[in-house]
């Protein structure tokens, strides 16, 4: 049995689409401040090891249609910075976008919340390049797109450098011989690269964890690569258990190739828990929240401009085999409409039943738009009891799937608050999850080293 890395991706509108919509959701980003301390409050109480904070650089109106979250959110590192007040031991995960930040403000403001948290600060380094983001900071999109993963390696290259400007014991403070400081250790970084260009040194003492853990995410190629040479942990959503798997392999044996060792990489997948007390409870959930996810058909004139496509019957037609153009979305799905899909149909009829409980032969049969919601609605999602969470989580653990999770809540608070009081307990009951935090910093709760100061290996090279 193998302890798992468990933390909270956290949305504060929920990460569902129709999550909002749900009855008692919170629904208005004007008080998502409150959410967040309660998240914080509940995943601390819960043992969990880290809250991981996303990011998006840019906003129009379709985002209320697509990912109402992203719409209007909290910047993540200053909603690290006010919950590293607020508790005391849990890690706090914060998103920056190296296609666009300055380092240098980056690696002072991450050094500084890491001395305000002792200690509790990671970094997930993302690389983008959405027109309307590039726009946001004076660039065009056609010139950030193809060097924004060479810029993305000397972003974290020079964070390494500029947080380890003060060697740990730099700072003296004598009073009795009034020696504060050893200026053999404050190191300027003295960075030149190609996109980046950094002087140095930090004015900020050297981390506690000596460097903040990073994260990467990504399915490209590249993104891969890179996490897989330096990142601490890897964000990667799978499809399924085999692909896990595969995945996972893949990065450790990219890691190993690299030179590092590959243990030191520990992958985590997102996943999204629908919960209850009974597994009936829990698809009840589910049931209501596919049925309140709005589609193009729903709109007899068309949709607002921007809303996604693939949210519509025309959308679902190949998919089971049926040209369904003009038919209502909330035709019940009887055996009779069953019996004319094809194989893809029929999987997404089962996927439908395992997640809500109708069946076509069943007193309340699925509708077209529960498939449609199956089908468009592609995150990683398992409802059920705390035990069925926590089999699932336990199974792809045991089978060299990932390392840990970081969970999604359909429903804020409510989802949160249920997966942190009844799959939490089970985790711990498993060994999955510890009762007490072993560690203070995040490093700790992530099994990794402190790593050395990157400027005595560059001393070593030069000397």
């Amino acid at each position: 049995m193998t302890r798992l890395i468990i933390g909270a991706m956290v949305r504060a509108l929920g990460a569902y689409p129709s999550g909002w919509r749900y009855p008692g959701a919170h629904r208005d980003p004007r008080g998502d401040a409150g959410v967040l301390r309660l998240t914080a409050r509940l995943a601390e109480r819960a043992r969990l090891d880290h809250l991981f904070f996303g990011d998006w650089l840019s906003t129009g109106p379709e985002l209320a249609h697509r990912d109402p979250y992203l719409l209007a959110r909290i910047d993540p590192l200053s909603a690290v910075a006010h919950l590293a007040a607020v508790t005391e031991r849990i890690g706090l995960i914060a998103t920056v976008d190296s296609s666009y930040a300055d380092p240098y403000s980056v690696a002072r403001a991450t050094a500084s919340i890491e001395l305000l948290s002792g200690g509790r600060v990671g970094l997930n380094l993302v690389t983008t390049a959405d027109a309307r983001a590039a726009g946001n900071h004076g660039l065009d999109a056609e010139r950030v797109h193809p060097s924004r993963y060479e810029r993305a390696v000397e972003f974290e290259t020079v964070l390494k450098r500029l947080w380890d400007s003060f060697d740990d014991d730099a700072i003296v403070a004598d009073a009795s011989t009034g020696d504060f400081l050893d200026p053999a250790g404050l190191h300027e970084a003295r960075f030149r690269g190609t996109h980046l260009r950094v002087d140095g040194a930090l004015n900020a003492v050297r981390p506690v964890q000596g460097h903040p853990p990073i994260v990467r995410s990504g399915a490209s190629p590249a993104s891969r690569l890179i996490a897989a040479r330096s990142a601490d942990l890897a964000l990667v959503a799978a499809d399924d258990l085999a692909h896990a798997v595969t995945v996972r392999e893949e990065l450790r044996a990219l890691a190993f190739e690299s030179g590092r060792d590959d243990r030191t990489l520990k992958v985590i997948a997102p996943v999204l828990p629908i919960v209850a007390e009974t597994r009936a409870g829990a698809q009840a959930i589910a049931d209501e929240l596919s049925e309140l996810v709005r589609l193009v058909d729903d709109w007899p004139d068309g949709p607002p401009p921007g809303f996604p496509a693939e949210r519509s019957l025309a959308s679902l037609s190949p998919l089971v085999g049926v040209d369904l153009q003009g038919v209502s979305p909330d035709l019940a799905v009887t055996p009779a409409v069953a019996a004319q899909f094809g194989q893809a149909g029929q999987q997404l009829v089962e996927i439908v039943a395992e997640r809500t409980g109708r069946t076509p032969a069943g007193f309340r049969p699925p509708t077209l738009r529960h498939l449609v919601v199956a089908a468009a609605v592609t995150a990683p999602i398992i409802v059920g009891t705390a035990e069925d969470v926590a089999t699932e989580f336990e199974a792809w653990g045991d089978a060299g799937a990932v390392d840990g999770f970081n969970v999604l809540s359909a429903v804020q608070p409510s989802q949160f608050e249920a997966f942190t009081s009844l799959v939490a307990p089970e985790l711990q009951r498993r060994g999955l999850l510890p009762r007490a935090y072993e560690g203070t910093t995040l490093r700790e709760h992530l099994g990794l080293a402190r790593p050395d100061s990157v400027h005595a290996a560059l001393g070593a090279l030069h000397g």
